[in-house]
């Protein structure tokens, strides 16, 4: 048996890296009998066959998973954002930080296009909150080098709306790499989807990146349940008025001597967070009343 790691999935085959060398495998047939499918970032064994492709036989336990991207054991979710065609919805931001906070998972809120439009009022909002923060241009390099310090030594995977520019990102942290890129649709107001797969792409030694799909935001799932009582623990800027609440059980969202609620009034919390707060315990308190 052999070890490594996959960096890239396409088509049913997936790409194991060994240190040394790439092999394709096919995943072992028994995984489909355990609702298991191997993924991007995934420690395996594998066996090697007569015409020296692969199989994989064994996934190591993850660190963590995500339904979209398809990835595991990331240390840093980068989540790419534009306040130029295509705007970003900040609930889509929120909604995968929740997604990363629950896996135990860094979030990096990137807002590139910084050429096109001012990022400030954005980049407010996630600096306030706690996040690193950077803007960036893929097309002049502005902010690049800031965003690869923040990923180093860390195992990142970009993720955001299609025509956002991750692959221009990433093409301009790796030169030579020439990864495809799409224009914007003027009809629709949002990209194409250019990047078809997850795939790996070292910096250096130390610091990976995943160039993932582009997504909409009704596509983004949970990476696990969470009941709606608990988002609020998702959201890091709530900590400071936890506890405070004229009632213990207070769900934040209408009741009266809410400290979340006043800080909102006050201006100590941004607004859009709140909304995105109250957007995603409604999904959560349908998803819980469907399960149960």
């Amino acid at each position: 048996m052999a070890e490594g790691i996959i960096i890239k999935a396409l088509s049913g085959f997936y790409y194991v890296s060994d240190g040394a060398k790439l092999i394709s495998c096919r995943a072992k047939g028994r995984f489909r009998h355990v609702s298991t499918s191997p993924l991007v970032g995934d420690h395996v064994t594998y066996s090697v066959t007569s015409d020296s492709s692969g199989v994989i036989e064994s996934i190591a336990p993850r660190r963590n998973s995500f339904i979209r991207p398809a990835v595991a054991n990331i240390d840093c979710m980068i989540f790419v954002a534009s306040v130029a065609k295509p705007v970003t919805d900040p609930y889509l931001i929120d909604r995968v930080s929740v997604i990363a906070d629950r896996a135990s998972c860094e979030t990096i809120v990137c807002i590139n296009k910084c050429d096109l439009r001012d990022p400030e009022e954005l980049s407010g909002i996630y600096t306030k909150c706690g996040f690193s923060t950077v803007c960036t241009s893929a097309l002049t390099g502005e902010g690049v080098e800031n965003l690869r310090t923040l990923m180093q030594g860390k195992v990142c995977a970009l993720a955001g709306d299609s025509g956002i520019g991750k692959s221009s990102l990433i093409n301009k942290l790796l030169p030579g790499l020439s990864l495809g890129t799409g224009e914007i649709s003027d009809k629709l107001g949002r990209g194409r989807h250019t990047t078809r797969h997850v795939e790996f792409f070292p910096l250096d030694e130390e610091t990976y990146v995943a160039d993932t799909p582009g997504f909409a935001s009704f596509e983004v799932q949970m990476v696990d349940s969470i009941e709606p009582e608990d988002l609020q623990y998702h959201f890091r800027d709530f900590a400071p008025y936890l506890g405070s609440c004229r009632f213990d059980d207070c769900r934040h969202l209408a009741e009266p001597g809410c400290a979340v609620l006043a800080a909102v009034a006050s201006g100590e919390l941004p607004p859009s967070r709140h909304e995105s707060y109250k957007k995603l315990y409604e999904v959560l308190k349908t998803q819980s009343k469907i399960y149960r």
